[in-house]
């Protein structure tokens, strides 16, 4: 079913996996753009990850609802100003459910209603930042993730659940756009080797891109 149109131009990526192109407006990207700044702001606010083993994540994150760190979660910023997490506000969990009913609602076999979306992982690109290929594994819930594009194109890997390696699919993710996996590829690997940059709406006003990633974690 690779390449499968759903009605209202969602196409199913690989089983579970759905890209809705331009699933929120104008008004709605500058909304959540402005509230992604105010977030951003210290404490608890945008922050360089480091990986454990002594890398540098190039593109930059600031998290909501609990604090995601290399591999795992907590309840303050423990690799940066160890500030408490910013809250999960209610509207954006309310839109991570109606993401995942855009994305699945008449699907023959969706992966299942979500419970409420506590976590949130902002991620802010520049033009030569970049994401290797990861499973978002550290959740005990298998409620499907959720992810958003504000600002420039980025080519978005989507992968299998075995291996970092082929087979694979690149997706152009636009300002706009959505793109959900659950079921079969909650685990899938997925990465951004590329973003491209002077590619967002100018209306817009965000030189880069931002993905707004919203999970269930299942944490207690």
């Amino acid at each position: 079913m690779d390449g499968e149109l759903f009605p209202r131009e969602r196409t199913l990526i690989a089983p579970g996996a759905v890209h809705v192109p331009d699933w929120l407006g104008a008004g709605r990207q500058g909304e959540l753009l402005a509230a992604c700044r105010a977030w951003a702001r210290p404490p608890a606010g945008l922050r360089t990850v480091r990986t454990p083993g002594g890398g540098v994540m190039t593109a930059r994150q600031v998290c909501l609802g609990l604090h995601w760190y290399p591999y795992g979660y907590a309840r303050t910023v423990v690799d940066g100003d160890g500030a408490p997490v910013k809250p999960m506000p209610g509207w954006l969990a309310e839109l991570g459910r109606e993401a995942v009913a855009a994305a699945y609602g008449d699907a023959p076999d969706p992966p299942g209603p979500a419970a409420a979306y506590d976590i949130a992982l902002i991620n802010f690109y520049d033009g030569d930042s970049r994401m290797g290929m990861h499973r978002d594994a550290e959740e005990k819930s298998a409620a499907p993730v959720v992810s958003l594009s504000l600002g420039d194109t980025c080519v978005f890997r989507f992968g299998n659940t075995a291996s970092r390696g082929r087979p694979y699919r690149d997706v152009e993710l636009r300002s706009g756009d959505l793109f959900v996996f659950g079921g079969a590829s909650r685990l899938a690997y997925h990465g951004v080797p590329k973003v491209l940059p002077g590619t967002g709406p100018r209306d817009l006003g965000l030189t880069g891109r931002l993905n707004i990633t919203l999970r269930v974690g299942g944490l207690g």
